[in-house]
């Protein structure tokens, strides 16, 4: 993993202990080394009664501090009404973002396993009347966690420091909740949290420290702190082969709308970043209706806001864009179909090539559909790569997942494909794995096209 460089990046540590003893000898140190990282917020949970009045009194000197508060299920045996009716008074403070931490924890078993599941659902019951997320420990509980939380109807939470196997990851995020990952992530033995750490989709991603417990490597065995976040989050974003900032942006993101702290973008985006590339979004049509695509389920990709409230301008794109020479590649893609507006795609392609750009068009084969002829030899010269979603073996299967306007649309993007490769370099074929979707044969139709297949994962976007 390299070195931070001293360039801020804004993170939010979604888990700290910034009141324990730890921290007595600098603690203000600790906030001040956090903010200047270019930290957007840090959540300091409660862990005990005290815990929590600490916690609040940091909230409410530090403007980017929250606090969590709850009763941590080590100490669930001293749970009590008065307590109880605390937490509820304490609730309502607008530096309270979240109920917690509470769950379970069989591993010290430091308070009873009856005890422990009665506060948890008491727990989950005040973050329900608060309308506050809840932020779940569980350590071998499993399926009392499991169970408690789907019997619970609670739907906004994360569950922390995750380090459960893929199932309980699956089961969280059916219900809605959020994973949090931390230090042990880094940890040379973490090999089945990596893996998992990999494939969680954007949406359900949230970085913690839980400090100052779980440093990560290289700082293991030192006294953790916000500031070493940075480790954590380099590490997932290389697994995940992403950016340090494509991970800042889509956690931070995903903190602000979990946790209803700081404020979202409020414009879509004409050009975004993710990686080295600049994608260009200029229309919201599209003459597919996919049932896997993203926009139906969120304005959002790689934390970039995408949901057009009216076309770009040519001019307004080719500003947005800035140098293209400066990225490896110029993707026209978005939130819908680039080649609804053809003439746009290619005065700004000539643009970025005169320009030094390199261009590739996301695309899903409808062109010559949309505009009654063959549009390909107008892309000629102006654009080096071109990918056509496939998505499917056969019609059949295409109209079902993808719900064309136009009939005969599969076979008409086959002839697409086949015909890109007279004018445009590089060309490949993708296709979503989805039930019903045969990939062998999607394999054999782009071999027989003569054109690279890309195999997509679903909910990985970007």
């Amino acid at each position: 993993m390299t070195e931070k460089d001293n360039r801020k990046v804004p993170l939010i540590d979604t888990h700290c202990h910034l009141d324990m003893s730890e921290f007595d000898n600098d603690r203000e140190d600790v906030i001040a080394r956090a903010k200047d990282t270019g930290f957007e917020a840090l959540i300091t949970a409660g862990s005990d009664f005290d815990s929590a009045a600490r916690a609040m009194e940091l909230a409410t000197r530090h403007d980017f501090i929250y606090a969590a508060i709850g009763v941590h299920p080590h100490d669930a045996k001293d749970f009590s009404d008065e307590i109880y009716l605390d937490l509820v008074s304490r609730s309502r403070n607008r530096k309270v973002v979240a109920i917690g931490e509470t769950g379970l924890d069989y591993h010290y078993d430091h308070s009873p396993r009856d005890v422990q599941r009665e506060v948890f659902r008491k727990h989950l019951r005040l973050a329900k009347e608060a309308g506050l997320p809840v932020i779940v420990h569980s350590r071998e509980a499993k399926e009392d966690t499991m169970a408690i939380l789907a019997e619970s109807g609670i739907n906004q939470g994360v569950l922390h420091c995750f380090s459960g196997d893929l199932d309980m990851a699956e089961q969280a995020m059916s219900m809605g909740l959020s994973l949090s990952l931390a230090g042990p992530v880094t940890f040379k033995k973490s090999s089945r949290l990596r893996e998992i750490a990999r494939i969680i989709p954007d949406d359900y991603l949230l970085i913690e420290t839980d400090a100052p417990y779980l440093s990560p490597e290289p700082l293991r065995g030192r006294r953790n702190e916000p500031s070493y976040l940075e480790y954590t989050a380099r590490f997932i974003a290389d697994l995940r082969e992403i950016s340090l900032d494509d991970l800042a942006r889509i956690t931070t993101l995903n903190a602000k709308r979990l946790f209803g702290i700081g404020t979202l973008p409020d414009r879509a985006e004409i050009a975004y970043q993710i990686r080295d590339s600049l994608y260009l979004n200029i229309t919201n049509r599209c003459t597919n209706a996919c049932s896997f695509c993203v926009k139906f389920r969120s304005d959002f990709v790689k934390g970039h806001r995408l949901r057009l409230s009216q076309e770009p301008t040519e001019e307004e794109i080719t500003l947005s864009i800035g140098d293209p020479s400066l990225y490896k590649e110029v993707v026209f893609c978005g939130y819908g179909e680039p080649l609804e507006r053809l003439d746009a795609v290619k005065d700004v392609a000539r643009w970025i090539k005169e320009r030094g750009g390199r261009v590739r068009i996301n695309t899903n084969g409808h062109a010559n559909l949309i505009h009654k002829r063959d549009i390909l030899p107008e892309l000629k010269g102006l654009v080096d790569s071109i990918s056509v979603s496939l998505d499917a073996q056969d019609e059949a299967t295409y109209n079902r997942l993808c719900k064309p306007v136009f009939k005969n649309a599969h076979a008409e993007i086959i002839r697409f494909i086949r015909q890109a490769k007279e004018f445009i370099p590089d060309v490949q074929a993708t296709v979503v794995e989805l039930e019903g979707v045969d990939i062998e044969k999607c394999r054999e139709i782009a071999a027989q096209l003569g054109v690279k297949l890309r195999i997509r994962k679903l909910d990985v976007v970007g």
